[in-house]
């Protein structure tokens, strides 16, 4: 087998693979340095022994991201201030039709999942969000088939318990209140971002300690309001740019001065805003240049 056709496969499932990794990693730059590895071993195998190219390489990948999540457990132990998932830029409309990946890489889901242990997460994931049969699972984690059902059970009950309802938003009311959000925060008006905050909204940063942010979550219309009249204060003079983008299937803001300052997801349901998530580590933003694609 040539290695074209090595890399022609690879390439026909790599937006399937890096999401797989993504979801088990929560980081774009690993998930890129994982699909790097897999590659260099698939590169190695010979084709005539591959039954099923797709399932093949799922596994592959997850073992490898497996690996990667256990040794970065440690720095995220050690991690200053509240641990959030590096952004996944998106093309505007990419997953909104697909509302199970939409959520599956949803900000929200991917904080959920981190409550998950390493094993629970990669089997969460293939089989939930994938659809991959147990017997291919149980060969990505090692692990037995009746063991993977057993731990699959087990995430599934977890993140049902603790999952919010996933209501995509449709496209019009969320630049409505998206346009609405942008004018009152750029204007300073508190009473008109006080009525697109919903009355828990909350506000999550995460910096590392690496540069200036809330180290634990802002909770409450009025104390995020005044986060974000800060935040935007900031921008007045001109020293910022804003820009509207998708985030993990979210509106989100890109805030721009001599360099990248900070991704700002926002969510939205029952027609008010209920969540924010500002990424500010400078680590985590470096992915935050080419817009991604993903796939199910």
């Amino acid at each position: 087998m040539s290695t074209d056709e090595h890399a022609e496969r690879f390439t026909l499932l790599r937006p399937l693979l890096f999401t797989i990794v993504y979801e088990i990693l929560g980081s774009v730059t690993e998930s890129d340095d994982v699909l790097q590895n897999s590659y260099l071993r698939w590169a190695e195998v010979d084709l005539a022994t591959v039954r099923d190219t797709k399932s093949y390489l799922a596994r592959l990948v997850t073992r490898q991201a497996l690996n990667a999540l256990r040794a970065s457990a440690r720095r995220r132990e050690e991690y200053v201030g509240s641990w959030l998932p590096e952004p996944l830029l998106l093309e505007e409309n990419d997953a909104s039709a697909d509302v199970l990946l939409a959520e599956s890489v949803s900000m929200a889901m991917l904080v959920l999942l981190e409550t998950l242990t390493p094993d629970e997460r990669a089997v969460f994931v293939l089989r939930e969000v994938f659809g991959f049969e147990y017997h291919d699972i149980a060969a990505a984690v090692g692990k037995s088939v009746a063991t993977v059902r057993q731990v699959a059970h087990r995430a599934r009950e977890h993140v049902r318990a603790r999952r919010r309802r996933f209501e995509p938003v449709d496209a019009a009311t969320t630049a409505r209140i998206i346009e609405q959000f942008m004018t009152a925060a750029a204007t300073g008006d508190l009473a008109g971002l006080l009525a697109l905050l919903a009355p828990d909204v909350a506000w999550t940063a995460d910096s590392g300690g690496k540069t200036t942010a809330a180290r634990r979550p802002v909770v409450g219309a009025e104390k995020v309001a005044a986060v974000l009249v800060n935040l935007f204060r900031l921008g007045r003079p001109g020293n910022l740019r804003i820009e509207r983008v998708n985030c993990n299937n979210t509106p989100a803001m890109v805030l721009r001065g001599e360099r990248l300052e900070g991704v700002f997801l926002i969510e939205i349901a029952g027609g008010r805003i209920t969540n924010f998530y500002a990424i500010r580590n400078p680590d985590k933003l470096l992915a935050v240049a080419a817009p991604r694609q993903i796939s199910r």
